[in-house]
């Protein structure tokens, strides 16, 4: 995933449309526009909803105006999201005054929290769909085409979406998503995923090995495993068989072709054992780099947050990474401002901030979503303007860490995955390295092309990019 230092992630991935066109543009009689936000399942569940809907008949499109079909995947997150989402639909009215055929639907986290309010109070909207229910796309559009308005919004506790080929969505040919299990078992007292997507389950190890070999044989040299909490992966093929964990698939997908480097999103402090860093450290495909959400350092925020562990306990677990993997980059998720949250708690966040030496973060100020725990419990008590300037003295001390650590990395010499142009210049080719951080460095008469691993030596560096030159072969 893209690293950032942000107020809020939904601010940096809002917003990106996910629509490939067909080989043949002819093949499809309709088309789909598909616009994601918030979290990389999101992106994810997105390219399962499109091999659904090329299985529909309906072809993508990136040209808003021409889809007889638009889907908006969103997050419950935090209270912004949602708005963002809202706004969104407003925008789309203009669509429908010229295409009354137009059907909008909304799927993901708001779809589930929100049911059936979105289709009675958002006139614009035909179809809502939770995530566990994309397999009934084809029968809701039927259902919304015949001038009904549909909703399925069921959760499971077996679907997995194992047998859908993903289609992958305006990437860029080099790195993939791989969904590895879907839900969530840990109840954080401010989180809605639960309650949005259901109870873990584990997919299938077979049909995860299949998909990554796919991938390698179609030329991506990159894969994220995906889920909630990746490392409560538990997949259990027979009742004579072994379960497989998360460190034993690991080192089934790093085991596929040492050339495909192998992330993972997101960790639960509490379940990454010393079997998966041990894991990372013995095969060099597999990325040192771990995202490793705190949340508070606070020890009493933290057992309001239900987080099951303490300030200390989570910096004995950052000492032991480091321990087993001296190079490892951690990042971190950071909510300033929970309930009751003193100023003295605030600085206990800051001390584990310096303490843990994050690479980069993401940060946010707590926005109350209906229906959790916290919500239920706990008065949101913790004044606007002091989220406000606590959240703003934590982007300056992750600043802060970041050009530090980036500044250590100056005169070394790091292998990076090329994944093309930079943002900035079609000068200059951009790629991450296995820390995941972005290194720039200038095109040259070398013979390079996206994909490739190449050796380049950081001579400058930004708060958020590593700046550097091809080594010569």
């Amino acid at each position: 995933m893209e690293t950032l230092i942000s107020k809020d992630i939904n601010e940096a991935k809002q917003g990106e449309v996910y629509a490939p066109f067909a080989n043949d543009p002819n093949t499809y009689n309709k088309k789909f526009y598909i616009e994601s936000y918030g979290c990389a399942m999101n992106f994810s569940d997105s390219e399962i909803v499109a091999s659904i809907l090329n299985d529909k008949g309906f072809g993508a499109t990136r040209i808003i105006e021409e889809a007889d079909l638009i889907f908006i995947n969103t997050c419950s997150i935090r209270e912004k999201a949602e708005q963002t989402v809202r706004n969104k639909l407003q925008n789309y009215a203009v669509f429908k005054k010229t295409n009354p055929s137009l059907l909008v639907g909304v799927l993901g986290c708001m779809a589930e929290r929100l049911k059936a309010k979105l289709l009675e109070e958002e006139k614009l909207v035909d179809i809502v769909v939770g995530p566990d229910a994309y397999r009934s796309l084809p029968s809701l559009i039927e259902e919304a085409e015949s001038g009904q308005k549909s909703v399925n919004v069921l959760l499971s506790r077996e679907e997995t979406y194992a047998d859908i080929s993903p289609v992958r969505l305006n990437q860029n040919g080099i790195t993939a998503f791989v969904s590895i299990m879907r839900g969530c078992n840990n109840m954080c007292s401010f989180c809605v995923v639960p309650f949005t997507r259901g109870r873990e389950r584990s997919r299938d190890a077979a049909s995860i090995i299949e998909e990554c070999k796919q991938l390698v044989a179609e030329g991506y040299k990159e894969v994220t495993l995906l889920g909630q909490n990746v490392d409560s992966y538990h997949y259990q093929p027979g009742t004579e068989t072994e379960a497989i964990t998360f460190d034993k698939l690991l080192e089934m997908v790093a085991l596929i072709d040492p050339q495909l480097r192998v992330r993972f999103s997101t960790s639960h402090p509490k379940d990454i054992t010393d079997e998966v860093l041990h894991v990372m450290a013995k095969y060099p495909n597999i990325c040192k780099y771990i995202h490793l959400p705190v949340q508070s350092g606070n020890t009493r925020i933290l057992q309001l947050m239900n987080r099951t562990y303490t300030k200390e306990w989570y910096l004995s677990k950052v000492k032991r990474i480091k321990e087993i993997m001296p190079d490892c980059a951690i990042s971190s998720d950071i909510i300033v401002g929970f309930c009751t949250e003193t100023e003295a708690d605030h600085q206990d966040t800051l001390d584990i901030m310096r303490q843990s030496k994050y690479e980069f973060s993401y940060m946010y100020a707590y926005s109350e979503r209906p229906g959790t725990l916290a919500a239920k419990r706990y008065q949101d008590d913790v004044s606007e303007a002091d989220k406000m300037r606590r959240l703003d003295e934590i982007i300056a001390l992750q600043g802060q860490l970041s050009l530090a650590s980036n500044l250590q990395d100056i005169g070394k010499t790091f292998e990076v995955l090329v994944e093309g142009d930079s943002k900035k210049s079609n000068k200059d080719w951009s790629g991450r390295n296995s820390q995941n951080k972005m290194i720039v460095f200038p095109k040259t008469d070398a013979p390079i092309t996206k994909g490739m691993y190449v050796q380049v030596t950081v001579t400058k560096a930004s708060q958020a990019t590593l700046i550097g030159h091809l080594v010569d072969a």
